[in-house]
């Protein structure tokens, strides 16, 4: 198990709203329950917290908000990535500035930068600010896949610390140990195969179902970094369903769903993202219940 400061589960915060507006106190209030249910991190303003539709105001806010909330007791890694290089920049720094621990860059979406064009994306704001970098890949929703190589290449930059990888490719993980060093930080970022990661040897997880079950993502994860595998098995098949549930719609609407019946914000999220279908909520209401959470 690596030595960082960057590992176990880290919740990939929503951003709640009211009124169309950011809703700070449900905002701080959710990271307080994070933080009392024991998760290793907080990972504010990623895909799950809406960022492609929050204003610059309104994302730097909402990282702030989770650095002084947070106040050093879990680390905060920062959503700073753009599909522009320079925005990426802008936003690494900012923060820098506020006292993020790292920041969590997605590679550039829908412009489909080479394998080359990746690279010195992320050589560029390793140059321009001195803070840890996570690279975030999924495939999925960018239309990139940053190469292992890449990565290999990637990891001899000082402040390119590790991934977050949501291509569900577990030997992956496997590939990076041996291409990037002992050092490079290994975060799964698909909680229905993070287990499978951790096995590999991945370090932890950035987790969409741990906005719901902070206490209970932590024992799955407490368990797998301690090599308890048979008690994280245990977990896997009790969070599963739930796990699968936040994605029978588009993200983060059914998990919004979720804490809305939690009482813990309201269901709001921005276009082009609607509420969650019936169907979804249904599923989630069935997960939640298998889960324990309700």
């Amino acid at each position: 198990m690596s030595d960082s400061l960057f590992k176990g589960v880290m919740p990939a915060l929503v951003t709640p709203f009211r009124d169309g507006a950011v809703d700070e106190k449900a905002f701080v209030a959710l990271v307080e329950r994070q933080i009392a249910g024991g998760v290793h991190g907080i990972v504010p303003v990623g895909t799950t917290g809406e960022t492609s539709t929050l204003s610059h105001d309104e994302h730097r806010r909402v990282v702030e908000l989770a650095v002084k909330t947070a106040a050093g007791r879990v680390p905060v890694v920062a959503g700073a990535g753009s599909n522009s290089t320079d925005e990426a920049i802008e936003l690494v720094q900012h923060a820098k500035t506020i006292g993020a621990d790292a920041a969590l860059v997605v590679t550039p979406y829908y412009n489909r930068p080479s394998q080359e064009g990746l690279y010195a994306h992320y050589a560029a704001i390793n140059e321009a600010v001195q803070l840890p970098v996570l690279v975030y890949n999924v495939p999925g929703r960018t239309s990139v896949d940053i190469s292992n190589e890449t990565l290999g290449r990637l990891s001899k930059l000082p402040n390119i610390v590790g991934i977050k990888d949501a291509t569900a490719d577990m030997t992956r993980a496997t590939v990076q140990r041996q291409l990037c060093g002992e050092d490079w930080v290994l975060l799964s970022g698909d909680d229905l195969t993070a287990l499978g990661y951790m096995a590999h040897g991945g370090h932890g997880c950035i987790s969409v179902t741990a906005n719901i079950a902070p206490d209970l993502c932590a024992t799955f994860y407490n368990a797998a970094m301690g090599g308890d595998w048979q008690t994280a098995l245990y977990w896997q098949d009790r969070l599963f369903r739930l796990h699968r549930s936040l994605f029978t719609d588009a993200s983060p609407a059914p998990t919004k769903f979720a804490l809305s019946h939690l009482g813990l914000c309201a269901e709001d999220a921005r276009l082009p993202i609607v509420p969650a279908s019936e169907a979804s909520r249904a599923e989630v209401l069935a997960g939640m219940r298998e889960a324990g959470v309700i």
